[in-house]
C-alpha cells in the first residue's frame, strides 16, 4: 500500500497542503473551523501520520522538551518529572528525561544530547554550581528554564519554591509544641552555598531558631538527601547521649530514614522525638506516624516551567530577581510533629 501523503489529505479535504500543515502544527496561521474539521476528517479517513522527523528538520525544532534531574529514583524528583510530563502533554509535547546523578559531567552530557536533538526547550533541575552547564547553555543559545534550584552560575529564568519561608514555618511549628530547641538534618559538604534548596531549608531553620532566641550551635547535622544514608546517620544521632527533642529534615526522604531509625531504636515519634520534613512527597502521608512536612505546588510549578520554556513572550528580560518565579510553601500538619491530625 502506498504511503499516505499530505497531498492526499489536501485533495480529500479540498484544500491546500499549506492549510493541512497549519492544522497539523496548530499554526502559524489560523484555519477556519469548518476547514479544520474537513482536514481532520480526511486525516482520520486516510490514516495519515505526519513525518515528525521531517517536520523537525524543516522547523529545526522537535515536539520534545528535555528535562534533566539529579536522580529520578528520589520521590521528589520522580513526582516533579511526572508533573512536567503532564504539563508538556497539555501543550502537545513529549518529555525526554536524563539523570545527572549529581555529577557535573553527566549534566553536561545530557545538555549536549538534548540540545543536539533540537528539543523545543530544556528544563534543568541542576545538580550543583554548574559552571560547565552554564558554558554549554551559552554555546547553544538554548531555551532553558531552571526549576527547583537556581545555581549562581546560570542566569536563565527559574521556577522555584519559597524554601527559606517553608523551613521557617516548619521550625516555628515544632517550637510551638514546647520543645527547647529544634535540630536540623541538612545537606553534606558538597551542598552548594548559593541557590540550593537544601541550603535554603537550613537557612530557614537558622532564622526561625534565632527569632525564637535559640542557639543553633552543634545542632546542624550533615546528611545525604536520600533515606538510606539518612537512616544510617539517624541511627548514630538518635542513639547518642544528645538526642534532639525535635528534628527538621531538609527533605522528606531524609525524614523517612529518620522515622525508620527511630522505630528500630524504639523511640516514640512524636512522644520522644518530633519530626518534620520538606517536599510533601506522596509517601509522606503513609509513613508511621504520618509525616508533617512542607509542600509546594509542583503542578503549578511544572506548568509555569513548560509555559516559560515554550513561549518566548512569557520569558522575563529584567534583572535576575525579576527572572525568578517563586511559588509559596505551605505547612502540611500530620502526626509526626505532635499534632493529632
Amino acid at each position: 500500500m502506498a504511503k499516505v501523503t499530505r497531498d492526499d489529505v489536501a485533495r480529500l479535504a479540498g484544500t491546500s497542503t499549506a492549510v493541512v500543515s497549519y492544522v497539523i502544527n496548530n499554526g502559524p496561521r489560523p484555519v477556519a473551523p469548518a476547514t479544520r474539521e474537513r482536514v481532520l476528517a480526511a486525516i482520520k479517513e486516510l490514516g495519515y501520520r505526519p513525518d515528525r522527523v521531517a517536520q523537525a528538520m524543516a522547523s529545526r525544532r522537535t515536539d520534545l522538551i528535555g528535562l534533566i534531574v539529579p536522580d529520578a529514583r528520589q520521590p521528589f524528583f520522580a513526582e516533579m518529572a511526572h508533573a512536567v510530563e503532564q504539563a508538556a502533554a497539555e501543550r502537545g509535547k513529549m518529555v525526554l528525561v536524563g539523570n545527572s546523578d549529581y555529577l557535573d559531567e553527566r549534566e553536561v552530557h545530557y545538555l549536549r544530547a538534548f540540545l543536539g536533538m533540537r528539543v523545543s526547550g530544556l528544563i534543568l533541575i541542576s545538580q550543583g554550581p554548574s559552571e560547565h552547564a552554564a558554558a554549554e547553555i551559552d554555546a547553544w543559545d538554548a531555551r532553558v528554564v531552571l526549576m527547583h534550584r537556581r545555581p549562581d552560575a546560570i542566569d536563565d529564568v527559574a521556577v522555584v519554591t519559597d524554601d527559606i519561608g517553608g523551613a521557617q514555618l516548619a521550625t516555628r511549628h515544632l517550637l510551638e509544641h514546647g520543645h527547647p530547641y529544634v535540630a536540623c538534618l541538612g545537606g553534606t559538604e558538597r551542598t552548594p552555598t548559593i541557590g540550593d534548596p537544601v541550603t535554603d531549608h537550613v537557612e530557614g531553620w537558622r532564622r526561625a531558631m534565632r527569632e525564637a532566641g535559640k542557639s543553633i550551635e552543634g545542632r546542624l547535622f550533615p546528611a545525604p538527601y536520600n533515606r538510606y544514608e539518612a537512616y544510617k546517620i539517624a541511627l548514630e544521632l538518635l542513639a547518642g547521649p544528645d538526642r534532639p527533642p525535635a528534628l527538621l529534615c531538609a527533605t522528606d526522604d531524609q525524614a523517612i530514614g529518620v522515622l525508620r531509625a527511630a522505630r528500630e531504636l524504639r523511640i516514640d515519634v512524636p512522644g520522644e522525638l518530633a519530626v518534620a520534613g520538606f517536599d510533601d512527597v506522596k509517601e509522606a502521608a503513609l509513613t508511621d506516624p504520618p509525616l508533617t512536612t512542607v509542600a509546594s505546588d509542583r503542578q503549578a510549578m511544572a506548568r509555569s516551567a513548560v509555559d516559560l520554556v515554550l513561549d518566548d513572550s512569557l520569558r522575563v528580560t529584567g534583572t535576575r530577581r525579576e527572572r525568578l518565579k517563586q511559588f509559596p510553601s505551605a505547612l502540611v500538619v500530620r502526626r509526626s510533629c505532635g499534632c493529632g491530625g
